[in-house]
């Protein structure tokens, strides 16, 4: 050990564990729409539990122990008002993730991580165990979570839409189909971005109905863009030059992705693009936000985030080559693969 290592001690670890603490804790404040209540300014917490109908001690201790993390700040005893963390929080401002945090707070989200060895142990997900089934065909059978599920996403998409739109030339294509995108919002923000381009959201009926709903690629967007049905498992629309997904291959493990792969090909002309939006993972021992995300995929889907060289095997499975991987200015990248 040099001079300027640090010292190693077991408190260290023991700080790792409280991470679920604080994650209930965001997550409740969240729920409960804190920063909402804050957003005219300082309150003390007996009026906000007598609005929100809490204990009013226990609702302290809670704000008082994000206050410590920067989430919150207390300006006057028992008293609290927003902070640049907390403006986050917020619903509806740029850069909200309080709907992300209310989803993952769900016992949908967080209870299956109790279970994890159950995943070490068998390489499955623990969630299907845990639900009796996987949690896409438990999102179909249970609207109210799919509508908590479509919001997360939305917040997710809102996050890293500007920068996969910006990072790559989709416009060149003429024509792009997102495969399993959801509500569209990816979608949008890349019609936006490239005005020539023409735009289909593929997904299945019952979430393309969710989208409809949320119109978010209504108004200028509606004439550019068109809606089709899409079982990936099955088949893959044809029509477009541009086909994409984002987090949709690392939701499955080898033998599904290649599938969906494999039916992609099938879809995508000779002179066309394959473009998946994924995460890659960082070299052994750096810190990779990959690696954590890696983990809640094996926990809830069973899929799995991949390094780029295996990117590169599956894409070949699938007779496509992997071209290029271009970064964007979140934790994803856009891997280009062109058909073979």
């Amino acid at each position: 050990m040099t001079h300027a290592d640090p010292v190693r001690t077991p408190g260290q670890l023991l700080r790792m564990t409280d991470g679920p603490i604080i994650h209930q804790a965001l997550c409740a404040t969240a729920n409960l729409g804190i920063a909402d209540l804050l957003d005219g300014g300082p309150r003390n917490t007996a009026q906000l539990a007598d609005q929100l109908g809490v204990h009013e001690s226990a609702l302290y201790r809670v704000l008082r122990a994000l206050a410590s993390q920067g989430v919150f700040e207390e300006s006057a005893p028992r008293t609290f008002r927003n902070t640049e963390l907390s403006q986050f929080l917020r619903s509806g401002t740029p850069g909200s993730i309080r709907s992300l945090l209310i989803f993952r707070g769900s016992q949908f989200c967080f209870a299956p991580f109790q279970e994890i060895l159950y995943s070490i142990r068998t390489g499955q997900s623990a969630r299907t165990m845990v639900l009796g089934m996987n949690g896409f065909d438990y999102l179909r059978q249970h609207p109210e979570m799919a509508r908590i599920f479509d919001d997360a996403m939305t917040n997710i998409s809102a996050l890293i839409g500007p920068a996969v739109a910006a990072a790559y030339d989709f416009g060149g294509w003429g024509s792009v189909m997102d495969v399993g995108g959801g509500n569209g919002m990816l979608l949008a923000d890349i019609l936006r971005k490239h005005p020539g381009l023409r735009g289909v959201l593929a997904d299945l009926p019952h979430v393309l109905e969710r989208a409809r709903l949320r119109g978010i690629l209504g108004g200028e967007l509606e004439a550019r863009s068109a809606l089709q049905p899409c079982d990936f498992f099955r088949e893959v629309p044809s029509g477009c030059r541009a086909y994409m997904m984002k987090s949709v291959i690392h939701d499955w493990d080898d033998e599904r992705a290649r599938k969906i792969l494999a039916n992609c090909r099938r879809a995508i002309p000779d002179d066309g693009v394959l473009l998946l939006v994924e995460m890659a993972l960082a070299e052994a021992n750096l810190p990779s936000a990959g690696k954590l995300a890696d983990i809640a995929m094996m926990v809830l889907t069973g899929g799995r985030e991949r390094t780029v060289q295996e990117y590169a095997e599956l894409l070949a499975d699938a007779n496509f080559r992997l071209n290029r991987v271009l970064p964007t200015s979140t934790d994803l990248v856009v891997v280009e693969a062109m058909p073979v």
